[in-house]
């Protein structure tokens, strides 16, 4: 009689945020999304991935024993990715790189290998989307060569994982982990399964053969990384590439970091010959000679903890409509509706006829409440056809009751105006006489109110 095979046991698995059922659902009851749920084979434990793991029994140490090499980090070759990832790569790490499509991933990791092979480190860096030559090809138009730079176009994570053991790098690069599978998990590429196990045996590869290993993650059309969360747990440092495709400058963004701050962000310029570091991002957003028009401020925001200044216009006119349209870009939508409110309100400022337009230049986002000032300024020297002076510049929250409210890294954005020669910048009242500093080449002048802000900005009205 012949023996019965063990029936093979399945679940479906939400391919957007990883939750697991025993039957179909139309519906994930965890994310929301409508049709994600795929139908995966559990793995028993015998077939379980995770069961390849190197077995690692250190003992334990007292932390003032355990001693640190004075190399443990490294240069990438670029300083505006070293200051996001808190001065440099750390030996050993796992480190995920995420962003848009056509954003930058590639071309940076692919700049960065040839800045550490070029310092004395070995790389392999594994296409798993690309063939050699084809890596080769965009080598060759950015100009870029190495004598210790390995491409290895696989997708098989056992096959990987043979050659790393092989060659031993210091730096491994995979582009990208929803192109790698293993033979293992009976999932396709770029399941939830095959995300999950991958990465946790790189993390253990990075673990036990102290290898720095970056890997790129796709994100989905809200802009969360594709796969489970839990990876972005897995993983010692997240770091995000933003920017608008259809400008030309790249946001390097740390959202996690277990070896440094996540408070830095560093800004690149994409041309055709690669991305080029911007060491005074201010310039990218500000051409002074142009903002002495009605509706043109200039304000210092933040991205991380470094300053910058941009330029914010207003544009305030008639409406053709019951009421008017309120369009904000570069500035949150709900943000602007609330500091025109306080501007009827307390200002008595009628606006409910007018259509009002806010455009940041550039193409910024700006998130944080530091903007206010700038944006209420803007709107009224537009509305009442008045000039704010193009040497100055307008710092400060706007509370409910028209106070203007402190704000943080006030000093580091006074001392980034004065550098780009600014004459005034006009902040919140929140300075202590003992905090006072002599700011020399620059006017600083306090204000509580927005009236107080208009009297001390205003140039003068045009004809």
């Amino acid at each position: 009689m012949p023996i019965k095979s063990e029936k093979t046991k399945t679940k479906w698995v939400c391919q957007n945020c990883g939750y697991e059922t025993s039957k179909y659902l139309g519906k994930c009851p965890d994310c929301g999304s409508w049709g994600t749920l795929a139908e995966e084979v559990e793995l028993t434990v015998k077939q379980n991935a995770a069961s390849q793991r190197a077995l690692r029994d250190d003992e334990p140490s007292l932390i003032d024993e355990i001693e640190i090499d004075s190399s443990i980090r490294f240069s990438t070759g670029l300083e505006e990715f070293d200051r996001v990832l808190g001065n440099g790569l750390v030996q050993g790490s796992l480190t995920l790189l995420a962003g848009d499509p056509g954003i930058g991933k590639s071309t940076l990791l692919l700049q960065s290998s040839c800045n550490i092979s070029n310092n004395g480190k070995k790389i392999m860096y594994v296409a798993a989307e690309e063939s050699s030559s084809q890596v080769k090809l965009r080598a060759k138009r950015l100009n870029l060569s190495s004598d210790s730079l390995y491409i290895y176009a696989q997708n098989n994570f056992e096959l990987i994982k043979k050659h790393i053991t092989d060659l031993k790098p210091d730096v491994v690069v995979i582009d990208s982990i929803q192109a790698i599978y293993s033979n293992d998990i009976t999932s396709t590429a770029g399941s939830v399964s095959q995300i999950r196990e991958c990465t946790n045996l790189l993390m253990d590869l990075s673990k036990s053969q102290n290898i720095t290993i970056i890997i790129i993650g796709h994100v989905t059309k809200d802009g969360n990384i594709a796969g489970p969360k839990v990876l972005e747990h897995m993983v010692d440092s997240v770091i995000y590439f933003e920017g608008d495709k259809y400008k030309s400058y790249r946001i390097l963004r740390c959202m996690k970091n277990r070896f440094g701050t996540t408070n830095e962000v560093g800004i690149f310029n994409m041309t055709e010959d690669g991305l080029q570091q911007v060491t005074n991002p201010s310039e990218l957003f500000l051409n002074k000679e142009e903002t002495n028009t009605p509706g043109n401020v200039i304000i210092a925001t933040n991205e991380g903890t470094r300053p910058l200044l941009v330029e914010i216009q207003a544009l305030v006119g008639s409406t053709a409509y019951p009421s008017g349209r309120r369009v904000s870009n570069g500035v949150d939508y709900n943000r602007t509706l609330q500091i025109i409110a306080v501007l009827e309100k307390r200002l008595g400022i009628n606006l409910s006829k007018q259509d009002v337009y806010i455009n940041v230049i550039g193409g910024m986002n700006i998130n944080e409440p530091a903007a206010d000032l700038g944006v209420a300024l803007a709107i009224l020297t537009c509305a009442r056809d008045v000039v704010v002076d193009s040497d100055t510049v307008i710092v400060g929250e706007i509370g409910l009751s028209g106070e203007i409210r402190p704000v943080n890294n006030l000093e580091k954005r006074i001392i980034e105006a004065q550098k780009l020669g600014f004459k005034k910048i006009i902040i919140p009242k929140q300075l202590k006489s003992g905090e006072k500093k002599n700011f020399k080449g620059i006017e600083v002048v306090e204000v509580k109110r927005i009236l107080d802000a208009i009297s001390a900005c205003v140039n003068k009205v045009t004809a």
